[in-house]
């Protein structure tokens, strides 16, 4: 039986890694990419890898599939290495960017590769999604638009029943109705099969919807791994006012880390407990304190101020 069918009702904080990864180390000549990353990813899980252009997610998905060799560290999928290990690799599927197909290739000709490859692939599945995508099995790939090689990538990769899927920017190139579609298939099989998903993504606006975890990367490093909601929970958007001028002094555990005036009204980004922050602004016996929700790019934005990022306001 697939190592898929163990029990879905587990709590997800009880559930075994699946991914994990520590002090993962990758060199380039003099360049190093990566410098000591570690990540874990639960079962049943949905895991956004988040940062800049050139902060090392890909290098890092490429270790994850088995395509880059470590300098240092380990790489563990389900707690056996990934690298030159071809029964992990089998239950794994992995959506790179940028999709290469040879000159001949058609949908046909690449499901019976990939039902070699995987010894769960699902004819059933396969037919149905045929129906969802409403591409021609016989058209060569290569003359298809970017969202169409992307949708044949997820009608393959979800009809050879992963139990891995790596996403690198997935559904870039599609559609708005096709995305919908694409999100619902891939958090179905995370409810009803346990699959085990990271994703690599700029859309931070689509990961907030879908993910439970997320890890900021910047400069080859990790800066912060946390439960999605538990990362919203010390970093605050606040707006308020004062009858008189107020001190900038703040509780040793809290952190401005961006402020503006507008009349009088003051906004703050600041970084520390929720009770703390009120304290310190209720001694000044402001009009008003309203505490906003902050979004997943306003989070990654202010996370990553510190570390070379010049912080620019965002409205609140």
């Amino acid at each position: 039986m697939n190592s898929q069918s163990s029990t879905l009702e587990t709590p997800l904080s009880q559930k075994k890694i699946m991914i994990k990864v520590e002090n993962l180390t990758k060199q380039f000549g003099k360049f190093e990419a990566l410098k000591g990353i570690d990540i874990s990813v639960k079962q049943g899980s949905i895991y956004g890898l988040i940062g800049p252009n050139g902060a090392g997610k890909t290098t890092l998905i490429k270790h994850l599939v088995g395509s880059y060799r470590q300098n240092g560290g380990q790489v563990l999928i389900d707690g056996k290495p990934i690298y030159d290990n071809s029964e992990i690799l089998k239950r794994v599927a992995y959506i790179s960017d940028d999709l290469y197909y040879n000159t001949t290739d058609t949908v046909k000709k690449i499901a019976q590769f990939y039902r070699r490859i995987y010894p769960f692939f699902s004819e059933r599945r396969y037919e149905a999604l045929k129906g969802m995508f409403e591409i021609d099995e016989n058209h060569l790939i290569r003359k298809m638009s970017k969202g169409m090689k992307k949708q044949v990538a997820f009608w393959l990769a979800i009809s050879s029943m992963p139990d891995i899927m790596i996403l690198d920017e997935p559904v870039d190139g599609l559609d708005p109705v096709t995305r919908r579609r694409v999100w619902s298939l891939i958090v179905q099989d995370v409810a009803e099969r346990g699959t085990t998903v990271l994703i690599s993504s700029h859309n931070l606006r689509e990961l907030e919807d879908v993910c439970d975890y997320v890890g900021i990367i910047y400069g080859g490093k990790i800066l912060i791994e946390k439960d999605l909601d538990e990362l919203k929970t010390d970093i605050h958007k606040i707006q308020t006012s004062f009858e008189r001028e107020v001190e900038c002094i703040i509780p040793e555990n809290c952190r401005i880390l961006f402020e503006s005036k507008l009349g009088s009204v003051r906004n703050y980004i600041i970084k520390g407990e929720k009770e703390s922050i009120l304290n310190w602004l209720n001694q000044f016996e402001p009009r008003f304190v309203d505490m906003l929700p902050l979004t997943l790019e306003e989070v990654f934005i202010y996370e990553i101020g510190g570390e070379g990022y010049e912080i620019k306001e965002i409205i609140l």
